[in-house]
This record gives C-alpha cells, structure tokens and sequence, in this order.
C-alpha cells in the first residue's frame, strides 16, 4: 500500500528554524530519504519552493481568481512530501516518527494513496489512465 507522509509547517517553524544551517538539514533529510531507499519503501519525495513564491487558483468565484504568495491566514503549509510503499499505516506511522522534522508546529500527516485497482474498472477514464499508466511503466 502507499502512504503519503506530507510536511506541514507553520509560521512559527520558520521562525524557530531561522538560525539553522540549512546543510544540516539537507544531510539530515538525506541520511533519512537514505534509510528508506535502502530499506525498499520510498517511492517519490519532494520539497517545495517557499510559499511566497507560489499562486493559489481559488474556484469560489467564476472565472477562478488566482493569488500570488505569501498567503494570509493560513495556520499550516504544506512544505513537501514522501510516498512510501509499506504493509500498513502503522508501518507508514513509524516511518513518519523517525523523519528528521522537529520545531514548533511541524507536523507530518499520512494519508494513504489509492490504488488504480480500486476505481470501477469499467470507467472509460479509469481505462485510459491504466493503459497510459502501463505504458510509462507505472503499472
């Protein structure tokens, strides 16, 4: 099964971690992406580029209104992610609690990910989303 480990952060993390060498957290998220790719259960992981440089499209209105970063009154960002291929959330929990994330505020929530296998097969756009994941690979 694949489980999502999401980075949340929140103003007062940054805050907290602004005298922190950023090559140590780069070591340290390296030594622990590591461990995972030995042990056979990363599949993907990623950072994200500071949240005052993205957009926000807002689907409220029509047309959609698009925002520039940083964005008022948010409580929590979202600041990367890991999807890990492991027998359960248990074992995605224990993956989570040894990721080297540490500070006021930061969090890492785990969601599982949906196989393909549990959509109705019989769904046109199921059908096509099998057949172009069969043929890069992923299936």
């Amino acid at each position: 099964m694949k489980y999502m480990l999401i980075m949340r952060s929140t103003d007062q993390t940054f805050e907290a971690s602004v005298d922190v060498d950023f090559s140590e957290v780069v070591d340290a998220m390296g030594r622990f992406n590591d461990e995972m790719v030995t042990a056979g259960v990363l599949v993907a992981a990623e950072g994200l580029e500071d949240a005052s440089l993205g957009v926000v499209v807002d689907y409220s209105s029509q047309p959609p209104v698009v925002t520039d970063g940083p964005y008022g009154e948010t409580k929590e960002l979202f600041g990367g992610f890991w999807i890990l291929d492991v027998a359960s959330q248990e074992e995605a929990v224990e993956w989570a609690k040894r990721a080297p994330l540490s500070g006021p505020g930061m969090k890492a929530e785990i969601r599982r990910v949906p196989s393909i296998d549990e959509f109705p097969q019989d769904n046109e756009w199921v059908k096509k989303e099998r057949a172009w994941r069969e043929s890069t690979g992923q299936l």
